[in-house]
């Protein structure tokens, strides 16, 4: 009996910890988790990220590095010895890394090879920070601790007593550099490791500075140590300087890196870090997370779900990553992995459209429209120096996804008032690269001649996937449309990109309802299976593809038989079991896994061609479907722990979807001014823009039971429409929820109260 009591106790505690509100958030950056979606693999992701130290979006970013060098998995949750702490630029495992080298602790004897120093560690024994990282290497009898600055980091070690305390710099291979300089404490070197999207001078240079003298110095070339040279250049070169420490002692390293020279290492190093300690480095970098995550601040959530939001937000501010310089006379230069040359301006990389096109872009236009205008300009600087706007960028142009999102990315962010850069020249590169196939099948548009001559890329012409792609090229001219219209262009060059934009309609099968491959001659491809992954769609099937129009929700909808038969539709898409049909990739891959053991149906949250397409309810009349499925989706899908994400978390979208949502609405269409309405997941959250006006969301009835909103105010007047507009919003707002646990099923059905569909201005 009294175990029994215990029980339900320990239960009843347990629960009312899980519920518990979480009323203030005054340090936001201290809920955030960077280990949420390290628990990944190559056959399964739960985020496939690591925990990137560095402050918002950085030019270098730092890891500790589990894996041996060279795997895209860097950092994996479930390791249990670190090799090394990395400087790093990967945006993706499946991108790979550019520039990267490490250092590591060791002790007792010299051991420098990736193996032979590797130590032991435990979670236990971890704290991750987005500002600080610090860990208890146990073979080594170490605490190491880290904390970075925009191009520079600082570590500082702690050793036992020991005659031998080394430190191992590795510079890694495929063409390296090293140099130790003992009176001034200083390493200096260059890696040349990549994963392509550089040219042939690429380099980045390092530069460490020690706070004590060496008490032994030695280089090494592959898996030699060099005894007679303090400097080596080799495929694969390295460094260990030594110490004698007592117990307890703390060595810190500075280390500064630079695309450009040593001399400019040198500078970043000296402006970011040189007159600083540890402590005041690691307190900038923690208040300048401050500053930018408590731009919203949310209450009356629960624990988890505040973490959650932070640990996602904390994901949106790290990607792209600042790839410019300021030199000695205070300008912005850059290495460009376009032409190899020194350029002035901004220039960023480590991110791919086609994910981040959707969510995170605006997102940034939304409260952080002053780093877009930077990364605006490094996009025209990009064509400039390159001749063609990237569609993934790692560092330079990599041949990886489909479709000519730059567009949508170009577009929404001058649509939604940003000013002060070329956008003449970011138009030209638009209409460029959507009426040429680019140097990749990734830049410019594959299959352009038949699309814009057929209105179509033809299944039967080996151009892969090109069913998402005419879907993708299709909103992508919707986008040059909007654009075109707001830089009053000539209107038959308008009238040209509207025509194109309502090419999606060229794959749709009215027999099936949904999208299909079309042959050169005009027939459908055969035999169709909805349930194929690939082949003519990317990364999903016909049934996450049929959604891809963005643009004219009420032309897909009428496509599909109107407001009733689309609603069947969308309800297909979770009734269905999770059936797939694997054979163009010859294996499962990791995202049809995920919708697998997901439990949703088809649909695949995991990965983004399906992700706005819960929001397609407010189109039919049933918004209440919507709001439902927002909240199972952030239930379900998104936790603040290592297995947090439900699939690739890509560089930001994924975790800018739980954003945006958790806010109540979402940028279903970037390219035009609307948000459309969700479901808010806090009681309250307060939104501080750039311009100082407030955005106010309050909910004071939310739960996870009144997830259905009965009626709603803007601004204390009583408001119908199912989406919101963003200089409305830009203006300061007061949006007020009154939430139920019942469905209002009579609030949006109206025409007037739908979102914004091309085909509603233009026949």
């Amino acid at each position: 009996m009294l175990k029994s009591a215990i029980a339900l106790l320990t239960l009843f505690i347990s629960l009312a910890a899980k519920a518990q509100q979480v009323l203030q958030v005054n340090n936001p950056e201290e809920w955030v988790n960077p280990l949420m979606g390290t628990d990944s693999k190559i056959s399964f992701s739960n985020g496939n990220t690591y925990p990137a130290i560095a402050v918002p979006w950085a030019m270098n970013l730092w890891v500790p590095q589990t894996n041996e060098m060279g795997n895209g998995w860097q950092y994996q949750y479930s390791a249990d010895k670190i090799r090394g702490f990395k400087q790093t630029h990967q945006p993706s495992p499946w991108m790979n890394d550019y520039g990267q080298f490490s250092i590591m602790p060791v002790t007792h004897h010299l051991k420098f090879r990736q193996n032979d120093r590797a130590s032991w560690f435990s979670h236990k024994a971890e704290v991750a920070k987005p500002y600080y990282y610090s860990v208890y290497l146990a073979d080594a009898d170490v605490t190491t601790e880290l904390t970075t600055s925009e191009r520079a980091a600082q570590f500082r070690f702690t050793f036992p007593q020991t005659d031998s305390a080394f430190v191992v710099v590795d510079a890694f291979n495929r063409g390296s550099s090293v140099t130790i300089i003992p009176g001034q404490q200083k390493i200096i070197g260059y890696s040349t490791r990549n994963s392509g999207g550089v040219t042939q001078n690429f380099r980045n240079y390092f530069v460490m500075l020690f706070d004590k003298p060496f008490t032994f110095s030695t280089t090494w070339r592959d898996s030699t140590l060099i005894k007679d040279s303090l400097t080596v250049t080799a495929d694969h070169a390295g460094a260990v300087v030594g110490f004698n420490t007592s117990n307890g002692e703390k060595i810190n390293v500075k280390i500064a890196s630079s695309f450009i020279s040593y001399e400019q290492a040198e500078l970043n190093l000296q402006r970011e870090v040189a007159n600083e300690s540890f402590d005041t480095t690691m307190q900038k970098s923690k208040g300048l997370w401050n500053k930018l995550l408590s731009k919203i601040k949310v209450e009356g959530g629960t624990v988890d779900q505040v973490r959650t939001f932070y640990s996602c937000m904390y994901r949106t501010l790290s990607f792209p990553n600042k790839l410019y310089e300021i030199d000695a006379a205070g300008n912005a230069v850059h290495y460009s992995p376009y032409n190899g040359k020194i350029e002035k301006g901004y220039l960023f990389g480590g991110t791919g459209f086609w994910d981040t096109f959707r969510a995170l872009y605006p997102f940034l236009n939304l409260l952080y429209p002053s780093i877009n205008k930077e990364m605006q300009e490094g996009l025209a600087n990009a064509y400039k120096e390159g001749g063609w706007l990237p569609e993934w960028s790692s560092p330079g142009y990599r041949n990886v996804m489909i479709g000519n999102n730059s567009a949508s990315v170009v577009a929404d962010a001058y649509i939604k008032g940003l000013r002060g850069y070329d956008i003449n020249t970011l138009y030209e590169a638009l209409l460029k690269g959507a009426n040429n196939e680019g140097p990749l099948t990734a830049v410019g548009r594959a299959g352009v001649q038949y699309y814009n001559e057929l209105g179509y890329v033809p299944y039967d012409v080996k151009i892969n996937e090109n069913a998402a792609r005419t879907l993708e090229y299709a909103y992508n001219d919707f986008t040059i449309y909007q654009l075109a219209k707001a830089l009053k262009r000539p209107q038959a060059e308008i009238d040209l990109y509207a025509r194109r934009s309502q090419n999606y309609r060229n794959l749709f099968d009215s027999t099936l309802k949904l999208m299909r491959g079309r042959n050169k001659d005009g027939s459908f491809q055969s035999p169709f299976n909805p349930f194929k992954w690939g082949d003519a769609f990317t990364e999903g099937n016909s049934w996450h593809y049929s959604w891809s129009v963005f643009h004219d929700v009420k032309g897909l909808r009428e496509l599909m038989g109107g407001q009733r038969h689309f609603v069947k539709m969308l309800d297909s898409v979770f009734i269905m079991p999770p059936v797939f049909d694997e054979s163009y990739y010859r294996g499962v891959i990791h995202e049809i896994r995920e919708m697998q053991v997901a439990n949703m149906g088809q649909y695949a949250h995991g990965n983004q061609p399906i992700q706005h397409m819960i929001y397609l309810y407010n189109w039919a009349g049933e918004t209440w479907k919507t709001q439902y499925w927002i909240r199972e989706t952030m239930n379900r899908m998104y936790r603040p722990t290592p297995d947090g994400y439900c699939g690739d978390e890509d560089n930001g979208q994924t975790s800018a979807w739980y954003i945006f949502s958790a806010m109540g609405f979402y940028p279903v269409c970037p390219g035009t001014t609307q948000y459309v309405l969700g479901t808010p997941y806090f009681k309250k959250i307060t939104l501080q823009l750039e311009n100082g006006k407030l955005i106010h969301i309050s909910a004071p009835k939310n739960s996870d039971n009144n997830r259905y909103i009965n009626r709603m105010t803007l601004n204390g007047k009583p408001y119908h429409k199912n989406y919101l507009e963003h200089f409305e919003l830009m203006k300061g707002a007061k949006l007020h929820f009154e939430m139920s646990d019942k469905p209002n099923k009579k609030r949006g059905t109206t025409t007037a109260a739908f979102p914004y569909s091309f085909s509603d201005k233009n026949k």
